[in-house]
């Protein structure tokens, strides 16, 4: 040991980094490392594990009860544990250290059981006896000291060392005899058990607890609950204290009894239910069959609403605590006060309320607000004279003068009241307004309003009260004079244009152009917006003329040529339509049309405003100016016809001026043949129909002439007719439906099958020419042939939803469901999105209970699509949800008018379930918007039997008939 060199000279561990312990961070490089190597091989391993057990003394048995024992060898001896690890340099070093230390611990002992005697000689050793008894024989009576002749030598004191250890480890097993020991006899045992007994032992269970399942297990368990966590539960949400002798509340009796007045609550509630459920029924079983005036469970909602029940007693009393330490800090501070007040009031005790607040008000006697509740708490009589203090604290306050003036009674105090508040506040425009309101003489009224405005000359409502009073006259004067004091006020100009209108000058004296001079000189021009407000104001209280009159001189003021005037001009109409203003979006328009003379959407967006909002002849009217403004606009014309329907003559007037302006306009002329139609010419509508085939040879014409004469029954001249056109128009796919249909009318299925085939070889985009090709097939009993034309169909227009639902019906009439829903599938891969495809496979191809699944999976998919909102409303109509089946109605509605399907539905839908007042309300509207389109309408609105049928006779009969 000596020969160690010291600390600081001794060569660092292997793998040791400086500072590491106090935190620091070391890094290695690649010279560090040192090039890559193998690991050791199987024989250095073997080597090490040998040299390793050589050192600790061991030797390897190939005994088998040897391998059992080690396989229970206790973990905290490493004995054997980890005699399979490889022995590295820092394992050596560290048995050499540890070989030394028991080498110097035997050292140690040795010199400690050599023991000097006293003073004796020859080597005689004393020394206390040190072993354990039970391995040595009695010491000697020398006062518990033996005496021994010689050192014993090292070899005696390892064996006696060796016997010891021997001896407690013999002690110890004997104690703690191991698991194999403890069931040797069992297992000798086990010798006379049978095979049949072996078979039938039950399966050993996991009681280890390390298994998820006997986790789940242990946390699934429960246990038997002690009372006091059950009473603890019940009263945790209970209201307890008790009542002491003097009968304030504390936490506890003296004999330590509680009330419990929630209890003591439920129970009365429950008794007097109980007495008033049975005065009832006796009252109502009484021979002199008077009935009982006893609601018990209003009776019990009234005595809670007179208490307070539902109020926490607890939080009642946490606010008062709070609030009384508020006041004790702070008591200048009022809203402590008044906080206190009303928590009183609102505990039903008034009595603590006035109490509390009179001490503020003796605490903050500057406060009106505390004056003001204080007043309010008590009665009529007391809140005068607390009225009278407060006022003689603060004369100055005139929340408190009008609060007394409120408190008297007759109007001759109430007066006196004010007119002394004006004496002490004589700028006040509150309490002028309320002397002025005091007075009914008008007279007076206006004496007081000079007087107040000479006191108070900036207050704008002073000025307008007082020319509202004064004569027509001295009103004009009152707002020149105002205007001189309030010279940036743009009411005062509108409240002399309003004053004007009244006067019937309105119109004669621009009231409005001079105040927006004189305020652009003053800079204070409100912006459009305001104006607009006032004038939309002015409409509301029936300034008409002021309302136009604000509109045109402000509408366009500081806007440039540059801005985008008319869009901005008619989002401001919009918005006021929105609002409801009526006559400013009127005025709107009719400014915004005299900067564009000629802008067809503004005249549109007037029309529509006249037809929705406007009478007749504001429509007719707006409708003129349209068609002067705009002479070659052929829409203004008809529309103006239209309207002129009535009155066939000043129609045709109309679009007489229309041909001079429009001559050959193919619009005009069918127009003029429908006006005759209608009226029963047909023989001028015949006439015009052949002039207007020769000045304006359109294929619309020609269509419109054929469909006249399918109107009238002559399909023979009709044949003629669309004969000569499909020489004009070949390419025209409507004439060749028509000649198709014509031949279907006259029976010739041959020759219509023709024309259908050769329009579809000439117009092969057209897909409702192929839905009629097919249509007839099917007629005619050929499905094959119907198929097939379909098939060509989907090659000419790839993705046609019509053409795809056309098919799968085919298929569906004829039976084939599975080869309809095979289509079905393969359509709707092509065409996801498509409304139509999914109403068809939810009414038609799957089970009822399968068709709101369906629906909602079709709703996330498609957008908004009105056939599919139908098919959605038919659903819910089916299951009695009428409430919701109307809305979808509605949304459908909503998402394209001009579906007239959706109107038949809604229609049918309210024939059954709606009211009188909805379904006129319904065929209005339908009317108003003239639908056009849908599978349904179109067969019954181009039917030439239908000819002459309005749009509410259409709506009736696609819903009657049609519709299934």
């Amino acid at each position: 040991m000596a020969s160690r060199r010291d600390f600081l000279s001794q060569p660092a561990p292997e793998n040791y980094v400086a500072g590491l312990g106090r935190g620091a961070t070391g890094f290695t490089t690649r010279s560090d490392l040192g090039p890559a190597r193998e690991g050791p091989s199987e024989d250095q391993i073997k080597a090490a594990v040998a040299k390793r057990s050589a050192q600790l003394g061991l030797t390897e048995s190939k005994d088998d009860d040897n391998e059992d024992e080690n396989r229970y060898q206790d973990p905290d001896n490493e004995v054997g544990l980890f005699s399979g690890g490889i022995y590295e340099k820092d394992d050596e070093e560290a048995d050499r250290i540890w070989q030394e230390v028991d080498e110097r611990m035997a050292k140690r002992r040795q010199k400690q059981r050599s023991v000097i005697s006293y003073s004796l000689p020859l080597h005689v050793h004393l020394h206390r006896h040190r072993l354990p008894r039970p391995f040595h024989s009695p010491p000697a009576q020398t006062s518990g000291l033996s005496v021994e002749i010689d050192e014993p030598s090292t070899d005696q004191h390892y064996s006696h060392r060796e016997a010891r250890e021997k001896a407690d480890r013999e002690e110890y097993e004997r104690q703690n005899p191991k698991i194999q020991q403890q069931f040797a006899g069992l297992k000798r045992a086990l010798e006379t058990v049978t095979d049949e007994e072996w078979a039938n032992l039950p399966d050993p269970k996991d009681l280890t607890g390390r298994t998820k399942r006997a986790r789940q297990a242990r946390m699934e368990r429960f246990y038997a609950v002690p009372d006091s966590v059950l009473a603890a539960a019940r009263d945790a949400g209970q209201f307890g204290t008790t009542v002491a002798d003097d009968g304030t509340a504390t936490e506890g009796n003296k004999d330590g009894t509680v009330t419990d007045f929630a209890k003591i609550g439920a129970a009365r509630d429950k008794v007097l239910r109980a007495r008033l459920e049975q005065e009832s029924h006796s009252s109502g079983t009484a021979t002199s069959g008077s009935a009982s005036t006893i609601d018990p469970k209003g009776y019990l909602t009234s005595l809670s609403n007179m208490q307070g029940a539902d109020q926490n007693i607890g939080d009642i009393e946490q606010f008062r605590k709070m609030l009384k330490s508020a006041v004790d800090s702070n008591p200048k501070q009022a809203a402590s006060w008044i906080a206190a007040a009303r928590l009183e009031t609102h505990a039903g005790k008034p009595v603590a309320a006035r109490n509390l607040i009179s001490k503020g008000c003796q605490h903050c006697p500057k406060s009106e607000d505390i004056w003001l509740e204080n007043i309010h708490l008590n009665d009529n009589r007391n809140g005068k004279i607390i009225a009278a203090q407060a006022i003689q604290a603060n004369p100055q306050s005139v929340k408190l003068w009008v609060e007394a003036m409120k408190l008297e009674n007759d109007p001759r105090s109430k007066k006196k009241v004010i007119r002394r508040a004006l004496d002490h506040n004589p700028e006040s425009e509150a309490l002028w307004k309320e002397a002025v309101n005091l007075e009914e003489d008008a007279e007076d009224a206006r004496m007081l309003l000079a007087k107040a405005t000479d006191l108070i000359p900036a207050s704008l409502d002073l000025w307008l009260a007082l020319a509202r009073i004064e004569t027509p006259q001295n009103a004009r004067k009152v707002l020149n004079k105002a205007v001189k004091k309030l010279p940036s006020s743009h009411e005062l100009w509108i409240a002399a244009a309003r004053l004007e209108e009244q006067l019937g000058e309105g119109l004669k004296r621009p009231v409005m152009q001079n105040a927006v001079k004189f305020l652009a000189k003053q800079n204070a021009m409100p912006k459009r917006e305001e104006w607009i407000a006032a004038a939309e104001k002015c409409e509301e209280e029936g300034a008409i003329i002021t309302c136009n009159n604000i509109i045109e001189a402000t509408l366009g003021w500081g806007l440039d040529e540059d801005d985008d005037r008319k869009e901005m001009w008619m989002d401001d109409a919009k918005g006021s339509i929105n609002r409801g203003k009526i006559a400013t979006a009127r005025a709107i328009y009719a400014y915004a049309l005299r900067v564009f003379v000629n802008s067809k959407s503004i005249f549109l967006a007037a029309i529509d405003l006249e037809r929705n909002y406007g009478t007749q002849d504001d429509l007719w009217r707006t409708l003129e100016k349209a068609v002067v403004a705009c002479p070659h606009h052929e829409v203004f014309w008809l529309m103006l016809a239209k309207e002129k329907v009535g009155d066939t003559d000043e129609a045709r007037r109309v679009l007489a001026r229309a041909f001079n302006q429009n001559p050959n306009n193919e619009d005009i002329w069918l127009a003029a043949v429908k006006l005759e139609a209608d009226a029963g010419q047909n023989e001028q509508a015949r006439n015009l129909l052949l002039t207007a085939r020769e000045s304006a040879p359109t294929d619309r014409v020609w269509i419109r002439s054929v469909a006249f004469e399918r109107q009238l029954g002559d399909n023979e001249e009709a044949l003629n007719l669309v004969i000569k056109a499909l020489d004009i128009f070949p390419q025209a796919a409507k004439l060749w439906m028509m000649k198709g249909q014509i031949y279907e009318d006259l029976g010739m299925l041959p020759q219509a099958r023709e024309a259908y085939s050769t329009g579809v070889r000439q117009v092969p985009s057209s897909v409702p020419m192929w839905l009629l090709y097919s249509r007839l097939e099917e007629r005619a009993g050929n499905v094959v042939k119907a198929r097939s034309v379909l098939d060509r169909a989907r090659q000419a227009v790839p993705k046609s939803p019509e053409l795809w639902t056309e098919l799968i019906r085919v298929e569906r009439r004829a039976k084939n469901v599975n080869q309809a829903k095979s289509l079905m599938a393969k359509a709707l891969q092509e065409m996801p999105k498509s409304g139509l495809l999914w109403a068809e496979r939810i009414m038609n191809l799957e089970p009822r209970t399968q068709r709101k699944t369906l629906l909602a999976e079709a709703i996330k998919k498609v957008d908004d699509d009105p056939i599919l909102l139908v098919t959605a409303a038919r659903i819910l109509w089916a299951e009695r949800k009428l409430d919701r089946a109307q809305n979808w109605f509605e949304k459908a509605l909503l998402l394209d008018r001009d579906m007239g399907d959706t109107w038949a539905w809604y229609y049918k839908f309210l024939l059954q379930h709606g009211k009188e007042e909805k379904q006129k309300e319904l065929v209005q509207k339908c009317v108003l918007n003239d639908p056009r389109h849908g599978e349904e309408w179109t067969k019954v609105a181009k039917d030439p039997k239908n000819a002459g049928l309005g749009t509410e006779e259409i709506l009736k009969r696609v819903a009657t008939s049609q519709l299934t």
